[in-house]
């Protein structure tokens, strides 16, 4: 390694243990959620990366995949509050953020109280977002950007950790407000949840369909969560990662200099500046899940495809020729790999 590799500070040692701790904590994780969640090992982990670097999640997959089985259990294995909203067309932003009621008090008087909406918990799952008119989706992404909500001109901090995880169901698009580039950006990762393997789902029919599911044991406390999130933010990171992600994310805009020309025909839109800071805090996340003390190109190049897929928007020439964002993220970080 360079000298300019080197990251500018190293881990103290008490960090050191923290990350040996948080390691043993992931994998405890994951052996309680696999007592009811069946394969999805690379779900699970970008939803852990997601929570230890304080962002949301949006998940893509079709119904019936246990999306919503998975985070009320991801919340139960962290002591965690949990909410579930689904997103209707009739549904408003007061029915999400909460309102305020006029109750009578102890002397008598009437006054005005603030009544907690379900956006009131650790861990949020907004289950069909892109149901929701433009003014309730708003209202959640607010909450998502601020971690507080105003009514009625009073400010309302939202309970931490705080972790919102959107669905969007990709085949059904009628009477829908699909959520606009703007405010997908606000979401850390896109999780794309696919189908099960045959094994896997042979071991899904023998062992939902019998006894009753097991409870899980509570693995972390929010305050662990709040710690290790703090911990993840102070994970060294060597200057060629730095040079890495922003390279990656300047050659995903067409008609820039460092852009490839086979990029031209296929990208409409690349990736914002949120994109870098995004691959940085998820590349630090996944090194500390994984008991790195520092962050490695590996690291960057597993959460580039969840970064980047709702961020690079591509053409009508690409989804004609069956071309994803995903596949042009691969052919991207390839040409890196290959330069390097």
């Amino acid at each position: 390694m360079s000298a300019e590799q080197v990251p500018q500070a190293a881990l103290q040692s008490d960090d050191v243990a923290a990350i040996d701790q948080l390691r043993g904590a992931y994998d405890q994780l994951r052996t309680e959620l696999a007592k009811v969640i069946v394969g999805q090992e690379l779900v699970i982990e970008q939803l852990a990366i997601c929570l230890f670097a304080r962002g949301h999640g949006l998940l893509m997959g079709v119904p019936g995949l246990a999306k919503t089985l998975l985070v009320s259990r991801l919340a139960e294995t962290m002591s965690l509050s949990f909410s579930r909203i689904q997103f209707t067309p009739d549904l408003m932003p007061m029915d999400i953020t909460g309102t305020e009621i006029l109750q009578e008090g102890e002397d008598g008087k009437r006054k005005f109280e603030f009544q907690k909406g379900p956006v009131f918990a650790n861990i949020v799952l907004a289950d069909e977002v892109n149901r929701a008119p433009s003014k309730t989706q708003a209202a959640m992404l607010e909450a998502m950007q601020e971690h507080r909500v105003t009514i009625a001109g009073h400010s309302h901090e939202l309970e931490q950790p705080f972790f919102v995880l959107a669905t969007q169901n990709p085949i059904e698009q009628e009477g829908t407000y699909p959520l606009p580039e703007a405010q997908l950006d606000r979401f850390m990762f896109m999780i794309g949840v696919d189908y099960p393997t045959r094994d896997e789902e042979i071991q899904i029919a023998r062992t939902t369909t019998g006894a009753k599911i097991p409870e899980l044991n509570h693995i972390l406390s929010g305050e662990q969560v709040i710690f290790y999130q703090e911990l993840v933010r102070r994970m060294p990171v060597p200057d060629h990662i730095y040079h890495y992600a922003v390279d990656l994310v300047r050659q995903t805009r067409p008609g820039t200099e460092e852009s490839p020309d086979w990029m031209e025909p296929l990208v409409g839109w690349g990736a914002g500046p949120r994109a870098v800071q995004y691959l940085i805090l998820g590349a630090r996340a996944r090194a500390a899940l994984h008991g790195s003390y520092m962050v490695r190109e590996e690291d960057l190049a597993a959460v580039a495809e969840p970064v980047l897929r709702h961020r690079v928007i591509t053409t009508f020439t690409a989804e004609s020729e069956g071309i994803a964002s995903s596949d042009v993220v691969s052919r991207l970080i390839d040409g890196l790999n290959a330069q390097g």
